[in-house]
């Protein structure tokens, strides 16, 4: 339930702000101030639209329980309750949402990594199949895919990829992907029919600037090498690969493309992004311990989904949803409903556990 003190309290600090914006001429304090309006502008309409439904409906109660009242004009407040109690109690989930505690990190861009799992060289190609599907899933909605590193598979596809989707609100959308995906199919080589099944880990990372996560530069150590690549592929022959330790946790970022300096800034990125994922992880756990196994565990050694081909479905373990689109979805233009589906769980799970401790 919605505490009206709480959404009176946030309409009076809206018109606090408002008035402050108009009369302040301190610029820090302006952008300050201006960011918090931002914020609050859109809880703000929908606490205003839902405080003036709940006004309609108890005119129209009223209207409807005065004996006094014209006849007609009786009959049709009863007829209209009904939709407005529906309006209300849609407007009042959707405040509700609002109203979510927000993460830090869902408007930031975000470095996605997939490596190939148990199945050989059909694990390799599987890690294909879902780098494609998201970078056509990100290209759909205006996001920028830039390649990091890559590791190519022995017969095609990636036994490593790591990718920066830039855009707004990229990790809230692609959070839930971390975890390991499972595909069942019947591969090009093998004769006799057999499905085998393999799979790929997928991570999604927030993408983490100087402000999310300070670095000691006595805490790394920076290693250049010759650079090589299997089968003559990236093959470089000056000392361009850079190998980046963060010594206090063991993270090592290897980066072997051209540019030295790329791999260092680009090395530091995924690094950066790692720290950050780390320090959100452990916050999470001890905020949340209840709500392990939820939607957003962020398990990486999870089983989250299986792409089942000859039945042509996806299935997602966390929320049991099964979807018969595996193509649409592979092809990125199916995968929304999965993500809104496991978006609105977890919207779902918080808000239980919300009223529980009420």
């Amino acid at each position: 339930m919605l505490a009206h003190e709480k959404l009176e309290r946030l309409l009076d600090r809206f018109d606090t702000i408002e008035r402050s914006m108009t009369h302040n001429s301190d610029p820090e304090t302006f952008v300050r101030l201006s960011r918090e309006y931002a914020e609050l502008d859109p809880v703000v309409s929908k606490i205003r639209e839902l405080v003036a439904k709940e006004s309609e409906l108890a005119d129209l109660r009223q209207m409807a329980g005065d004996a006094a009242s014209d006849a007609d004009m009786r009959e049709m407040a009863e007829a209209e309750i009904p939709e407005l109690i529906e309006a209300v109690a849609a407007l009042t989930a959707e405040v509700q949402v609002l109203l979510l505690p927000k993460d830090v990190a869902d408007e930031k861009s975000a470095i996605l990594e997939l490596r190939a799992g148990t199945g050989g060289d059909e694990a390799a190609l599987f890690a294909g199949d879902l780098f494609r599907m998201y970078q056509r899933f990100a290209e759909s909605r205006g996001w920028k895919v830039d390649i990091l590193s890559i590791s190519d598979g022995d017969a095609g596809g990636f036994k490593e990829i790591i990718a920066e989707i830039k855009g707004k609100g990229v990790f809230a959308k692609l959070k839930f992907e971390s975890g390991v995906h499972r595909v069942q199919r019947v591969p090009q080589t093998e004769s006799g029919g057999r499905i085998h099944t393999s799979a790929a880990t997928v991570a999604v990372l927030p993408e983490a600037t100087d402000v999310d996560i300070e670095i000691n530069p006595e805490d790394i150590r920076i290693d250049t090498m010759r650079a090589s690549g299997a089968g003559g592929q990236h093959v470089n022959t000056t000392d361009s690969a850079v190998r980046i330790t963060h010594i206090p946790t063991g993270i090592v970022v290897l980066q072997s493309e051209k540019s030295q300096h790329q791999n260092r800034a680009r090395g530091m990125l995924i690094l950066r992004a790692r720290l950050f994922d780390m320090e959100r992880q452990k916050a999470d756990d001890e905020r949340a311990e209840a709500r392990r196994g939820q939607v957003g565990s962020g398990d990486r050694s999870e089983r989250i989904r299986t792409y089942n081909f000859p039945q042509g479905r996806v299935t997602d373990h966390r929320i049991n949803l099964t979807l018969y689109k595996l193509d649409q979805i592979l092809q990125g233009e199916g995968l929304d409903e999965i993500v809104d589906a496991l978006i609105s769980d977890h919207q779902a799970s918080v808000l239980a556990a919300d009223d529980g401790q009420d």
